[in-house]
């Protein structure tokens, strides 16, 4: 969760004036009277920004020690389920606090502005990132990543908690040491679970979301699926396309069959059939000096990883300012249509409200085709498709293209009009939409600046939109269906 807290950074005023009044504690989500978290902690640079919290770089004042602040400001949780989802958070926290790649918490605040969870610091980077920049891969380094994984999702289960929002960005490193520890760092989707309980609330990030989830009605066997098409994409590079997994395309004729063998035991369809946590770590591939090979897997994985990492999210960001462009006249119809769709008129098409409605139309669609089409349409991967998504999906694409359209949406990106974007200028753009992060934008320069001149001209950057015509998320199979699929809703 997230948000924005600009009243700490740069406080000139002493801790004991800043000191503040206890507040009632009805008013108090964490149940306790208010304390400044600057009494006990220097709150420094920004290190990122979500839809509902911010992280600070903090010092701890009696130690010098330092941790990251996560503030979230309390304008974003006013719902009942808000505050709860802010206390679970903290108690899960605590809960599994102690274990090894698990990051530690330090402590939670409150104030009137904001809630402050203070825990251990990761400045080590992602996962991927690390992987990328090490140049070299094999099954044997997958299965060292891996096994840290899975022991998280393994203690998570043993003591109840299941995390919902497993991806490879929730894994970091403690530090840009090479022996560096990998820890499991965001815990705000997790909720305590007992046996036998049924979930029913959508969660979690497009690419790693459980078919069962997607149905709302799933126990922790989701937290395996989300492991499992991480498990593919350290072996492959990309996400399978759902279910339809396919070990014929490279690399997978060189990857051994013991490591298939656990992908198709993790991407299992029924959940009551998938193999468990403790199971996982059993297997003759994960275990240390098992079955894991340390020939080097084809360096094009590192380069589909690296690529999936920035994901092009200058084209869908460049479509979705386009539609918020267009003449009312040309989206009306799509408009009328979106509306009919969201039946619970949260302004959102859950996956149930796109089936729904695609049915309504009269189509014969598989539901393997719904799935691609919802993770196609779904630009931030929050699991539902808001009208901007979903007039960008279903809109002609030859009209998103046209030459006023591109040059429109070039001149977004385009601050001082000066025919060429920078990377400055991607960054206040993506800052704008919360989308991608530094490392992200400079491989998105590095895939669209042809010339390697530094900046993206108006030629590479239509190049870029027009290249590619459909979503790469469509599997061949299913294009066909996803091309009805939008002849549905536009005629």
């Amino acid at each position: 969760m997230g948000g924005c807290l600009s009243k700490i950074p740069g406080s000139s005023k002493p801790a004991a004036a800043r000191q503040q009044q206890p507040p009632k504690l009805d008013d108090a989500i964490l149940g306790k009277p208010y304390e400044d978290v600057r009494l006990h902690y220097t709150i420094g640079k920004e290190l990122g920004k979500g839809a509902f919290a911010v992280t600070y770089l903090c010092t701890e004042n009696s130690t010098g020690l330092q941790f990251a602040c996560k503030s979230i400001s309390k304008k974003k949780i006013v719902a009942a389920y808000e505050k709860d989802d802010v206390r679970r958070e903290i108690e899960i926290m605590r809960h599994l606090s102690g274990q090894p790649n698990i990051v530690q918490f330090k402590g939670a605040y409150e104030d009137r502005h904001s809630v402050h969870i203070v825990m251990e610091l990761c400045a080590g980077g992602e996962l991927f990132d690390r992987i990328i920049a090490k140049g070299h891969y094999s099954e044997r380094d997958a299965a060292s990543v891996f096994r840290v994984i899975m022991n998280v999702v393994n203690v998570c289960h043993s003591k109840g908690v299941m995390h919902r929002d497993l991806k490879p960005e929730n894994f970091l490193f403690t530090t840009r040491d090479e022996n560096a520890v990998l820890k499991a760092t965001d815990f705000g989707l997790s909720v305590f679970f007992e046996e036998g309980k049924v979930f029913r609330d959508l969660v979690g990030s497009a690419y790693y979301v459980a078919p069962e989830v997607l149905w709302r009605r799933y126990g922790k066997e989701a937290d395996i699926w989300s492991a499992g098409v991480i498990l593919y994409i350290l072996l492959c590079g990309v996400p399978p396309f759902w279910a339809e997994i396919d070990f014929q395309t490279d690399p997978w004729p060189i990857i051994s069959s013991s490591a298939k063998e656990l992908v198709r035991r993790m991407l299992t369809q029924d959940p009551k059939r998938r193999i468990t946590a403790a199971q996982v770590l059993e297997h003759p591939w994960l275990k240390e000096s098992g079955e894991a090979s340390d020939k080097p897997i084809d360096t094009a994985v590192l380069f589909r990883m690296k690529q999936f990492r920035a994901m092009n999210k200058l084209k869908k960001l460049a479509l979705k300012v386009i539609v918020e462009n267009l003449p009312t006249e040309e989206i009306q119809m799509l408009k009328e249509k979106f509306t009919e769709m969201d039946t619970d008129k949260s302004g959102a098409l859950s996956y149930g409200e796109l089936k729904a409605g695609l049915a309504k139309l009269g189509s014969t669609i598989r539901e393997v085709d719904v799935k691609q089409y919802m993770q196609a349409a779904d630009i931030d991967g929050n699991g539902t498709i808001d009208y901007m998504e979903f007039i960008t999906a279903t809109m002609q694409r030859h009209k998103l293209e046209r030459f006023e359209h591109l040059d429109k949406a070039f001149q977004y990106f385009d601050k001082d009009n000066d025919r060429y974007i920078t990377v400055d200028e991607l960054g206040i753009a993506f800052k704008e939409y919360n989308m991608g992060d530094d490392a992200t934008i400079k491989e998105i320069m590095s895939e669209v600046d042809r010339d390697k001149d530094g900046r993206i001209s108006y030629d590479e950057f239509c190049a870029m939109m027009k290249s590619g015509t459909q979503p790469r998320e469509f599997s061949s199979r299913s294009l066909s269906h996803v091309v009805t699929m939008r002849r549905k809703i536009l005629w």
